[in-house]
């Protein structure tokens, strides 16, 4: 029989949070930009660290770098448990295998039972996964969580599935460029959804 994906699972699968029934899912790229994914492997053999562009460069002179993507989701994810004490979480986090449900599916379903879905898009983040899974969650929940969702993406990222989105779904979007105005921006963003709820702007999901 497969798992229904609900609020209570969601919940019941967390950590105690003080405010344990606002769910934030929050979602990026688990793994840092590769040159692997862009370059064939003769033109990776005739490309050099010091030919590339500042920030990538950086990244391939630190190896540390390379699981910074995901770091940067837990440590978001950790700041919003603490202040302002949400259930944030992350998809894996669930713990729903794939061969029972796929990921895509499992993230429209978590963003319909979130009470705030952040996407997250760092300049140095494998992205191409998400886009795909940004769109398919838009698709299905944007009609009824449009006021649920934002799309933080670092200030040098642009991308075509930006502007497409925020022309077809009107979508919130905002920009940062250190993690403190991520967190921030984030923060701001998840205050704002609980105010909304609290005074009958938005609908309890309860």
């Amino acid at each position: 029989m497969t798992q229904e994906i609900t609020r209570d699972l969601i919940a019941d699968r967390l950590g105690t949070v003080k405010y344990d029934r606002f769910l934030l899912y929050l979602m990026g790229p688990y793994k840092s930009f590769n040159l692997n994914y862009v370059l064939t492997d003769e033109e990776r053999q005739n490309v050099s660290v010091g030919d590339l562009p500042g920030p990538l460069r950086k990244l391939f002179q630190n190896e540390d770098a390379i699981d910074e993507a995901e770091a940067l989701l837990r440590r978001l994810q950790g700041t919003l448990r603490t202040d302002p004490e949400v259930n944030a979480f992350l998809a894996v986090d669930i713990d729903i295998e794939t061969d029972e449900i796929d990921a895509v599916t499992q993230s429209i379903e978590y963003a319909r039972c979130a009470n705030a879905t952040v996407f997250i898009v760092p300049f140095l983040g494998h992205n191409f996964g998400v886009g795909e899974e940004t769109g398919s969650i838009l698709e299905n929940v944007a009609e009824t969580h449009d006021d649920r969702i934002v799309f933080v993406h670092e200030a040098n990222v642009t991308s075509e599935m930006i502007r497409s989105a925020r022309a077809r779904w009107d979508l919130r979007i905002e920009t940062y460029e250190t993690e403190a105005e991520l967190i921030d921006t984030v923060r701001r963003f998840v205050v704002t959804t609980m105010n909304r709820e609290r005074f009958g702007e938005l609908d309890h999901l309860d």
